[in-house]
């Protein structure tokens, strides 16, 4: 939930204005040393709440939001966004506690000139799409839809997401809580997913990636892809997963990826993660289909590599808790095992499943892995330089 209403443009026009002013004047007299003496001589700007040392906040109230949870505010908060984003300065926008902001499903466009920090009501039923942004910082939402991904970053550079809530209904299909596509230096934590699908995807061509301290279900559980469909290239390297809790979802840790596709996933480690009666763990799938009819055999797939599970534990739903399904044609290369504990949510046996796949174990792993180990195999390491500034 956020957005303009009925906000006419010339209700707004003359604040506009007044803002372009005043920042053309920041950027002509902060450097000359003149910008304190300068602030104190700025009238009171209603659609700011703050102007300091080179930021500004906009709080989508003074533009027209009716923040009562059943008009719609989509437009004003797409206005703020664009105004936002053009800033030569860093800009937060703001929707103040005890909104209740009404936006549709939006999708906000960069490239930004400057930092953008959005900081929004706690609740906000909505799907959003973040498009081209860079220095984007997302924390303190509450996403609440039941139709389509919540919310989704798109060919952006630099993300830092926090505090996050995101709900779905568990049967609602093709809901993905956070979905991560063609983009690098991106840090979700602290954040928690109800969802009918994915709890976090990250696909095509992503880098960089960590996620910290998430509570996953219901849900897909954490997934890298689908990769690969209709026999294209794509790239996911460099992800770390460290510190979730996954319960009553399909999936744990997943990737997938279809036949016929080309490139790579490549240094994924999956670490400190508790899952509570989940039905497939642990899944790597190069044989991913999902079709009503059965998906032809091909001659290519996405290569999968250093791929380190650590340290994870809990309670599977059904009896295979760990299958490594991989591709005839590349096999999935460098899996690594160190601590690893699942047992059967209901008392009985778990069991591994494992087809082309080559790798090594340390520590207490069960259940036993099914493929021959490699003791030569060095565990692989993932660079946590994501360039991310502290929120």
């Amino acid at each position: 939930m956020i957005t303009a209403g009925s906000l006419s443009v010339v209700s707004n026009q003359k604040n506009v204005c007044v803002i372009v002013y005043s920042i053309f004047l920041f950027s002509n007299f902060a450097d000359a040393g003149g910008f304190d003496s300068l602030l104190q001589q700025l009238p009171e700007l209603g659609v700011f709440r703050k102007i300091f040392d080179s930021r500004i906040e906009l709080n989508v109230m003074d533009y027209g939001a009716k923040g009562n949870g059943i008009e719609d505010d989509t437009k004003v908060f797409a206005d703020v966004w664009d105004m936002a984003c053009s800033s030569k300065v860093e800009s937060r926008i703001i929707i103040p506690d005890g909104s209740y902001c009404l936006v549709k499903p939006i999708s906000l466009g960069g490239h930004c000139h400057s930092k953008v920090t959005l900081v929004p009501c706690r609740h906000a039923p909505t799907a959003i799409t973040f498009h081209r942004c860079n220095n984007l910082v997302v924390k303190n939402l509450m996403i609440v839809n039941g139709q389509q991904m919540q919310m989704a970053f798109t060919t952006c550079d630099t993300v830092a997401v926090s505090h996050v809530s995101v709900f779905s209904p568990a049967s609602s299909p093709n809901t993905d809580g956070i979905h991560i596509s063609e983009s690098t230096n991106v840090e979700i934590k602290d954040t928690t997913v109800r969802t009918g699908d994915d709890c976090i995807s990250i696909v095509s061509n992503s880098s960089k990636v960590q996620v910290r301290r998430i509570v996953c279900g219901p849900g897909h559980g954490i997934s890298i892809g689908s990769l690969g469909k209709s026999d294209t290239c794509d790239q996911v390297y460099d992800v770390s997963v460290q510190g979730a809790f996954l319960s009553n979802t399909e999936n744990g840790l997943r990737i997938k990826t279809w036949q016929g596709g080309s490139g790579f996933v490549r240094n994924v480690t999956f670490e400190d993660v508790w899952m509570q009666n989940v039905s497939h763990p642990i899944i790597i799938d190069q044989y991913y289909c999902d079709s009503d009819k059965p998906c032809p055999n091909k001659t290519s797939a996405v290569n999968v590599e250093n791929i380190s599970f650590v340290n994870i534990g809990g309670t599977s739903a059904t009896m295979e808790a760990i299958v490594f399904a991989c591709s005839d044609v590349s096999p999935c290369e460098g899996v690594y095992l160190e601590d690893v504990e699942i047992v059967s949510a209901f008392g009985g046996v778990t069991t591994s499943f494992c087809w082309q796949v080559n790798g090594s174990t340390a520590g207490y792993v069960y259940p036993p892995i099914c493929y021959s180990t490699c003791k030569s195999f060095i565990k692989q390491t993932i660079s946590s330089a994501t360039n991310l500034q502290a929120i």
